[in-house]
């Protein structure tokens, strides 16, 4: 098993210029075809092998597009001059009860590139000033501008695509 950080356990600094979101916007469009590549050689059996009551590697994928919504909300909270981000339901109860592992991994991959092709389609219409707005990221504690939004988004995707290549490395020595 994995000696990784938990997610929510996780520390950020955001110091790096707004104008890096074209770096981070490129990183959320490549995910979905990175993880595609990931698990494309995998048999169904391996996709939903479940260890206790963590999440199968399609779940983790299921994951992935369940999350976009609460994103897309942030999006609506920039726009918006919110003072404070929508916070994230960090009980996963969405991705449990979306029930992934009864869906083909062809749907869950699909959904989760249909879902965030709706964020990078709305990123790219913004002027380049938006990425400068800045409202308060409860859990976190702390400011957050889009851009560090978008960091925060790339770096959980990287999160969720480690765990999927250590469970593939686990499930399939």
């Amino acid at each position: 098993m994995t000696t990784s950080t938990l997610w929510a356990d996780k520390k950020f600094d955001f110091d790096f210029p707004p104008d890096e979101y074209r770096v981070f916007i490129q990183r959320l469009k490549e995910m979905p075809n990175r993880i595609e590549q990931l698990i494309i050689p995998l048999e169904c059996e391996i996709l939903t092998t479940r260890e206790g009551s963590a999440w199968s590697i399609q779940e983790h994928v299921g994951h992935l597009a369940d999350v976009e919504e609460l994103f897309i909300g942030r999006l609506d909270d920039y726009e918006s001059d919110a003072k404070v981000l929508r916070p994230a339901d960090m009980s996963g109860t969405k991705t449990h009860d979306a029930n992934h592992n009864a869906k083909s991994i062809a749907t869950v991959v699909e959904e989760f590139k249909t879902e965030r092709g709706k964020l990078v389609m709305r990123l790219e219409s913004y002027p380049d000033d938006m990425f400068g707005k800045s409202a308060h990221h409860p859990r976190l504690n702390k400011p957050m501008r889009l851009v560090d939004m978008l960091y925060f988004e790339a770096e959980h995707d990287e999160y969720h695509y480690n765990r999927i290549d250590e469970l593939i490395e686990e499930l399939t020595d």
